[in-house]
């Protein structure tokens, strides 16, 4: 069984994905997965913040190994171009404030027919996904003359546009999050393949309120205390209805993106009848 873990913060960044997904919850975490005959997906949420991630991750290896690990979810744009509402592929992740860089392993498509033909194994000999015979397809040779997308990591939600815009310079970076160089180097300690998808939910130089008193030590976000806090501040209620608006397309997207990726001509979920539990 080739296992793929992916890892968010919020189950709304989740939804448009694990749509008909089988979905669990253990220790305050959000599992959903879909099984074909040697394929499983699993995605998971435990809320924002490093520490959240690898809650998520630990519940998701908790069944056996996983062979690639995938970080996707909300974030906001450091620079004007990258269009909220979108998603995009990242090339790696930055700590800050060590500056401490991660690459992303290289977004090509597995054939599908070196992933049904492998004979399932479990425990070190497993096959890792990023083993298998890489080819690329149509839509990815479009993207490959686009620059290289730079995610940094925060210890806090970025949303003063002032501070975007130093961290886009000090950091050569061009969105933001606070979940991605966590899982960056959880993969690598396990020596997978680590992928990031990012969609963006706010713009370089959009005008939101300060979300951090609103984050649970856990990470959980305190959504009840929040929406008393907006009644009392109608200034933000378009702000915020545009990012509500951003952040369903970039759900949307990052789904797209994330299927493309792991069947990107949908044999495996056609052969299977997606999404399937029968397996």
């Amino acid at each position: 069984m080739i296992r793929t873990a992916i890892v968010a913060a919020m189950p709304g960044e989740l939804k448009p994905l694990v749509r008909g997904w089988r979905h669990e919850k253990h220790n305050r975490v959000h599992l959903w997965r879909w099984r074909a005959d040697k394929v499983e997906w699993v995605a998971a949420c435990a809320g924002v913040g490093q520490n959240a991630a690898a809650r998520a991750l630990a519940e998701i290896e908790r069944d056996g190994p996983v062979a690639q690990i995938l970080s996707v979810g909300w974030a906001g744009a450091l620079k004007d171009w990258y269009k909220p509402g979108e998603a995009y592929r990242v090339h790696g992740v930055v700590d800050l404030p060590t500056n401490t860089r991660l690459a992303a392993a290289p977004f090509t498509a597995m054939r599908v027919e070196a992933v049904l033909s492998q004979v399932p194994k479990s425990g070190p000999g497993a096959p890792m996904v990023s083993s298998l015979e890489p080819t690329v397809s149509t839509r990815e040779v479009a993207r490959m003359g686009q620059r290289e997308i730079w995610l940094a990591t925060a210890t806090k939600v970025i949303t003063e546009p002032k501070e975007k815009q130093d961290i886009a310079i000090s950091y050569y970076a061009d969105l933001v999050d606070m979940e991605a160089i966590a899982v960056a180097r959880l993969a690598k300690a396990r020596g997978v393949a680590f992928h990031c998808i990012k969609g963006v939910s706010d713009g370089a130089k959009a005008v939101l309120p300060d979300f951090n008193p609103f984050l649970a030590p856990d990470g959980h976000f305190k959504r009840l205390q929040f929406i008393v806090f907006a009644l009392f501040h109608p200034g933000y209620w378009q702000a915020l209805k545009k990012m509500g608006e951003n952040s369903k397309q970039a759900a949307q997207r990052i789904a797209e993106l994330v299927l493309e990726f792991l069947d990107s001509e949908g044999t495996i979920r056609k052969q299977n009848g997606y999404p399937n539990f029968s397996s």
